[in-house]
């Protein structure tokens, strides 16, 4: 695989982890706990749609084959797709989405801010403006976990069990793959090793704000970056392309 290549797909990677976890947020609309709550969630959807767009189009751009954000959005088929395992997990109650949007966005944030400083001046800007985005996002999150982790005695134990149901999805984020090793090589790319330790550090801050207790490394689950799927994400991918398929072409 040619750096270009390499870097192509990695693009699109990140741009399917935006996507997905878009999606997954826009399904929160009318299930928050309070207003003010659901319009965040509608407004940090459509943060991570417009995030997805600019990695697609870019990957399109870079790629010369007349695919555009569509195109890698909506007509592609499960495998193809390169997301992380974690942002494909179902919402299930508040506590759930919460609990994801901390460890993935603690995680995102560290990636975009490595991004900004690699040697591709498309992909550093892209990264440039996400992360104002993603830092916000991370900002809100958090306090909602601490409100959560530190409220009641039922709150307390459900985001405890969310914590350690979500945890075995983590790992995946730090496993460097061949695009991991080549973007970063070839490209002046993240160093997932340095983010894991930074991760680590940011995420158990949090955690003990939250009194909540960090559950212990074990068993990890992996294959989304790969293109093996939860069961779930084949009904997100069924919703998300519902229209394409069905009116093949269609246009607003």
């Amino acid at each position: 695989m040619t750096p270009d290549d390499a870097l192509t797909r990695y693009a699109t990677r990140l741009g399917d982890n935006a996507l997905v976890l878009g999606q997954r947020m826009i399904e929160l609309v009318a299930a928050s706990p309070e207003l003010e709550e659901e319009l965040a969630n509608a407004n940090f959807s459509l943060d991570y749609f417009g995030q997805s767009r600019m990695f697609y189009t870019f990957a399109g751009e870079r790629e010369g084959e007349g695919r555009d954000e569509d195109d890698f959005a909506f007509l592609r088929p499960e495998h193809e797709y390169r997301n992380l395992l974690l942002v494909e997990q179902p919402n299930g109650h508040f506590g759930d989405s919460t609990v994801r949007a901390v460890l993935f966005e603690s995680f995102y944030v560290l990636l975009l801010d490595a991004l900004t400083r690699c040697s591709d001046e498309g992909l550093a800007g892209i990264a440039a403006r996400a992360i104002k985005e993603v830092r916000y996002h991370l900002k809100h999150s958090s306090q909602w976990l601490v409100r959560l982790g530190d409220g009641t005695e039922e709150s307390h134990e459900r985001v405890q069990e969310s914590l350690d149901s979500l945890w075995s999805y983590t790992g995946e984020m730090f496993v460097a793959d061949e695009l991991d090793d080549i973007v970063r090589d070839a490209f002046e790319g993240p160093d997932l090793e340095a983010i894991a330790r930074q991760w680590r550090h940011a995420v158990t801050a949090i955690v003990n704000a939250s009194t909540l207790t960090l559950p212990d490394d074990g068993w990890m689950a992996s294959g989304g970056k790969q293109g093996r799927h939860t069961e779930q994400f084949g009904y997100l991918l069924a919703d998300l392309q519902n229209m394409q398929r069905a009116y093949p072409g269609v246009a607003w």
